[in-house]
């Protein structure tokens, strides 16, 4: 059997609204609220599970998408008005990367954590 991660937790200060950001920016759907707020991803395994938490330390996410994947969250991102960047140090300066000859960017939730997305693992 492949090790697979299951899901993971966000901390967040709103779980409802960190769900919410987090689905409609990926593309995703939210699920009933309970203790938890899930988002599921591409396998019906895979979860963001958004739990509240009034002081939530920033953390990174780091996603592997396709070019598609990219193009159409990169799309949401700059609808919603979101700052981006080519690498952690510079989360606003407007740029993809293009690291291992793929793309990449970085944003921030409303949380504060660091969302990156790129073509090419690293």
């Amino acid at each position: 059997m492949t090790i697979v991660l299951n899901h993971t937790i966000v901390p967040a200060r709103d779980k409802i609204a960190a769900a919410r950001f987090f689905a409609e920016i990926f593309g995703l759907t939210c699920e009933p609220v309970d203790y938890f707020a899930p988002v599921r991803c591409e396998r019906p395994n895979d979860a963001a599970l958004q739990r509240r938490e009034p002081r939530a330390r920033s953390h990174h996410y780091a996603f592997h998408v396709s070019d598609a994947e990219l193009d159409a969250i990169f799309g949401r991102m700059k609808a919603a008005g979101l700052p981006y960047g080519s690498d952690p140090s510079h989360l606003d300066n407007g740029k993809l990367n293009h690291w291992g000859g793929g793309r990449g960017v970085y944003f921030k939730d409303p949380d504060g954590h660091v969302l990156e997305l790129m073509t090419v693992p690293q």
